[in-house]
């Protein structure tokens, strides 16, 4: 049985390989990327992913991760794409087709109708010279010196380079483009990146009666019960209008406490936090988790464009949502 530092070795010696065939990708890239990254800039239809075998599985991820930044994107199985499936590809799409050799026979017998569709095909391939290659608009060079596989015979080395060489396409398309994490959230409502990217402050904030809030003539005694009673470590003071004038907290209390103030006759509105930090309801609960960081805060009041208390939140509250 091998022994573990063989183990490490054989790892390492994978990485290594794999590591070098990035490395000369990049030092590759040259006008031929540029020109790709303008065709599915300017594509009107959807990019078309096809490959097979352990192609079609990074063409899977290639398609997915186009999709998921701004490029709309699906995979077609070339096989399934000679028996009737190539219904999916229209003159709008553009083809980018995977084949290490450039010689895959489902591939390559798409081509004529590809061709007659007027689509153009974007080559993943190590030779120019291939089917694919010389039937290609753009070829991009995934070539390797070596697989990682210690047989040379399983694709490792030129998988992860056409992995990569995908995801470089996409995030170039992306940064191109301008797109914004919100814009990634729209794309992902189901995961916790979604959620903690387009909640909002209203869809968590206290409302009504929950909301903490005194009169500015409140004693700092009958603050602290609304503090005690609503437990979000701080209460709004309003005015005879119902305008947010000021923030009372935990900290505010210790503060006056040092000062050896009489917090029975003293009004609450001597002490407070004068304004102090709010936010909307309209505003995405991260940002606002950004201010709370920001300010060194834990809670937060939300208020109208009247300035008028309508919510109230802190960190735990955004911890439970998912935002934190």
């Amino acid at each position: 049985m091998k022994n573990t530092s063989a183990y490490i070795l054989s790892a390492k010696r994978v990485i290594d390989i794999e590591t070098s065939a990035v490395q000369k990708l990049a030092q590759r890239l040259d006008n031929h990327f540029v020109q790709a990254c303008e065709l599915l800039a300017g594509c009107k239809g959807k990019v078309v992913v096809s490959g097979m075998g352990k192609s079609g599985h990074i063409g899977h991820k290639i398609a997915a991760t186009l999709a998921s930044t701004g490029t709309p994107s699906f995979f077609m199985h070339p096989g399934e794409a000679n028996h009737g499936d190539l219904g999916m590809l229209s003159e709008n799409d553009v083809l980018l087709a995977i084949s290490n050799s450039g010689e895959t026979s489902e591939l390559v017998n798409l081509l004529p109708v590809v061709k007659r569709l007027n689509v153009p095909v974007i080559a993943m391939t190590n030779s120019a010279t291939s089917s694919l290659g010389q039937h290609a608009d753009i070829v991009l060079d995934i070539s390797v010196e070596q697989e990682a596989c210690s047989l040379g015979l399983a694709p490792t080395s030129s998988t992860t380079t056409t992995l990569v060489l995908g995801d470089a396409l996409a995030i170039a398309l992306l940064d191109a483009k301008g797109f914004t994490s919100t814009d990634f959230a729209l794309s992902h409502p189901g995961g916790s990146l979604g959620r903690k990217l387009l909640l909002k402050v209203e869809d968590i904030m206290l409302t009504g009666d929950d909301l903490p809030l005194v009169k500015e003539s409140a004693t700092i005694t009958e603050a602290l019960l609304e503090i005690s009673s609503k437990g979000l470590g701080m209460t709004g003071i309003i005015n005879k209008d119902k305008t947010l004038v000021g923030i009372f907290t935990d900290g505010d209390l210790r503060r006056i406490l040092d000062a050896k103030t009489d917090i029975h006759t003293t009004a609450v509105n001597v002490v407070m936090t004068q304004g102090g930090r709010v936010t909307t309801a309209e505003t995405l609960a991260v940002e606002a988790l950004n201010i709370m960081e920001a300010h060194k805060i834990s809670a937060l009041m939300v208020v109208d464009a009247q300035q008028k208390p309508v919510g109230a939140f802190n960190m735990h509250m955004l911890l439970k949502a998912g935002v934190i």
